[in-house]
Parts: C-alpha cells; sequence; structure tokens
C-alpha cells in the first residue's frame, strides 16, 4: 500500500550546483523510505491535513469526530526547541502527527525554546522509557547531556532541523533537515542574481547555530557585503525599530535576508516605515510571507519543507524499531533548499492552507 503524502510542487527546489549531487543522493534515499514505509501502513490513508493535539490519533476516525490515541506499541517523543503558537514548528508537528496515525505509533509532541527547558523534557521522555526520540538541536552543547543519556538508555534519536554536525557523535541514527550553509548560499546567490549589492542578514534567536550558518553562507553566496543584526523575535516592535535603524544608518543596503517568517513581516513594515528601497527576502514559510510574495513585497522564501522534518524521523524510528533500518549512512537527509516566488506561490498557498507547508 503507498505511503500517503502531500503532493509535491511541480517546480523541484533550487540547490547550489556544486551541492546537487549529493542533494540527489539523499533525495534517493528519502523516496526509498518513503516506499519501505508503505509496507509498514496497516490502514487506509486519508489526505493531510492540520493537527492540534500532542499525540497521534488513529487514521480511521471519521473526520470531525473525537479521535482515539493510536495503540501502536512504539512510543516516539518529538521535542523541539519551537516557541509557543510558531506557524513553522505547527507544521513540523503536523508531520510527526500524521505519520504516527499512518503508522500506528503513538507520537507526542512538546517543546521549549529554552535549551535548559527542552534538556528536561529529553529527560522526562527518557524517564517515561519511550521507544525513540526526535529532538531538534539549535543549541547542542545545552542538549548533549541529555541527549548522550537517553542514548545511554537504549532509546534511538533522531535529529532535526538543527544540529547536524553534532548528530552522529552524540549519538543520533540520523538527521533530518536542511544544510544551513548550503540555504544560506543559495539564497545569497539568488539576492546577487537580483541586483543587490549590499545585505542585512537578520539573527532572530542568540544562541541558534544553524542561523549563524545561514547568514554565513549567504555571505559566500553573495559575494558581497552581509552584515549580521541580532534582534529578539519575543518583541516585535524592537525587531521593526532595529531594522529601520539599520536602514536609516546605513542607507546603502539594498536588500534584508530574514532567518524567520514571522520576522519578514517586521522586516518589510520597516523597509515600508523609512522609505527604503531595500528588497526582503527570508527564510521559511507562513500565510504572512505568502502573501507578501504575491504582493510582491517579499522576493522570495527559502522553504526547508518543515513538514517532513517531523513525518521522516517517525518514519526512521519506526523503520528501525521493526526492522533495523537506518537511513544516510551518517550524514544529514535533507528536505530543503526549496525556494517558493511568484512562479509558484499559489500552488505551494494551498498545502500551507492545509498545514503541511
Amino acid at each position: 500500500m503507498p505511503l500517503c503524502e502531500p503532493a509535491a510542487p511541480s517546480t523541484p527546489p533550487t540547490t547550489p550546483a556544486r551541492d546537487r549531487k549529493r542533494t540527489r543522493i539523499r533525495t534517493v534515499s528519502a523516496r526509498a523510505l518513503l516506499a519501505a514505509a508503505g509496507l509498514l501502513l496497516a490502514a487506509g490513508c486519508s489526505g493531510p491535513a492540520a493537527d492540534h493535539g500532542g499525540a497521534a490519533t488513529a487514521a480511521s476516525s471519521p473526520a470531525g469526530a473525537p479521535a482515539e490515541a493510536s495503540t501502536g506499541s512504539l512510543h516516539i517523543a518529538v521535542i523541539s526547541h519551537g516557541g509557543p503558537g510558531d506557524a513553522f514548528w505547527n507544521v513540523v508537528k503536523n508531520g510527526a502527527l500524521a505519520a504516527g496515525r499512518q503508522l500506528g505509533v503513538q507520537v507526542d509532541y512538546t517543546s521549549d525554546p529554552d535549551p535548559a527547558g527542552q534538556a528536561r523534557l529529553i529527560d522526562n521522555a527518557v524517564a517515561q522509557h519511550v521507544g525513540g526520540l526526535v529532538v531538534s538541536m539549535a543549541n547542542p552543547d545545552a542538549l548533549q547531556t541529555a541527549v548522550k543519556a537517553a542514548v545511554a538508555a537504549g532509546i534511538p534519536v533522531v535529529t532535526i532541523n538543527s544540529g547536524s554536525a553534532q548528530s552522529a557523535s552524540f549519538g543520533a541514527i540520523g538527521h533530518v533537515g536542511q544544510e544551513e550553509s548550503v540555504a544560506g548560499q543559495g539564497a545569497g546567490a539568488r539576492l546577487k542574481q537580483q541586483g543587490r549589492h549590499k545585505i542585512l542578514c537578520v539573527i532572530h534567536e542568540a544562541g541558534n547555530i544553524g542561523l549563524n550558518q545561514r547568514c554565513d553562507g549567504a555571505r559566500k553566496g553573495f559575494g558581497g557585503q552581509v552584515v549580521n543584526l541580532q534582534v529578539d523575535a519575543a518583541n516585535p516592535t524592537d525587531v521593526v525599530s532595529r531594522i529601520r535603524g539599520a536602514l536609516q544608518a546605513d542607507t546603502a543596503v539594498d536588500g534584508v535576508l530574514t532567518l524567520n517568517a514571522q520576522i519578514a513581516a517586521d522586516a518589510v513594515d520597516a523597509v515600508k516605515a523609512v522609505g527604503s528601497k531595500a528588497e526582503v527576502a527570508t527564510f521559511d514559510l507562513n500565510p504572512d510571507v505568502l502573501n507578501a510574495i504575491k504582493a510582491g513585497t517579499v522576493s522570495f522564501a527559502v522553504d526547508q519543507q518543515q513538514y517532513q522534518q517531523g513525518y521522516l524521523p517517525v518514519v526512521m524510528l519506526k523503520l528501525y524499531h521493526d526492522n533495523g533500518n537506518t537511513l544516510g549512512g551518517g550524514a544529514p537527509v535533507l528536505t530543503g533548499p526549496g525556494f517558493v516566488d511568484t512562479s509558484n506561490v499559489a500552488q505551494v498557498a494551498q498545502y500551507a492552507a492545509r498545514g503541511t507547508r
């Protein structure tokens, strides 16, 4: 029986030439994983829909009716560093819960943006003797002890989103995500092609190594001046103020690259407030970014297709539990970068509306 997943956009992700071969290898591996996972399904599939609960529910439940929790023997805890109401992490959560329903696996999703709090969630999952862990590692140093303790307890771990460089050394069986430096290079190269001369790269979360890697990659791909600006994502008013101040202080800045979809809206407001002609581009998607691309106030978004960062690790842990399979050979399974612009935004918006992009 085939594994159900959202239809892919007709426009394939754009990948820098030097990494195209490597990305293709991992893409083939991911397709093989999905095909193998189809053999594990025991019930019919239904189209994906946005999920809002904390645990996976049975796939056979009628639409709109309360669903019973999955009774599968495998229990997986997904623990991210996402903040409350973060649209990006809601999509990751939807992917994990959908995979749990389809595979008959109990999946619990929790998150804490504070690294110490995230480490405690990992410790709690270990104490509950879960059968598998999925962990995002924006701050690997803060999570190292907790992740290694899970591995020592015999719990297989798949890391996602951030921390790919530390994943194998911490004992994880695989990593699913986007190579941030590669994605940054792609974003920088596109801004260069669009005729930009000086870029402001807005970092919204201190201590997140992936964000610095994005800016470093953008600097490499752009080949010109890229200036980092630190802001606090928890304070939107301050974000707008800082971007506005940076644009006023240096009128040579004609491009703003944000690393989060919510920050992109703040950047658009700041550009408008000072009458700057700077072009805004961003990482990641939300409805505001999609509308801004349609309106022309955001030129493009780097899409790491985070639904897969929730979905694929559950499949990987199910295959590891049932068949001893691993994927990637110690290298990350890449979910991006893809790019969303005026050429494909209408199609992607349809998927975003159901909570899968």
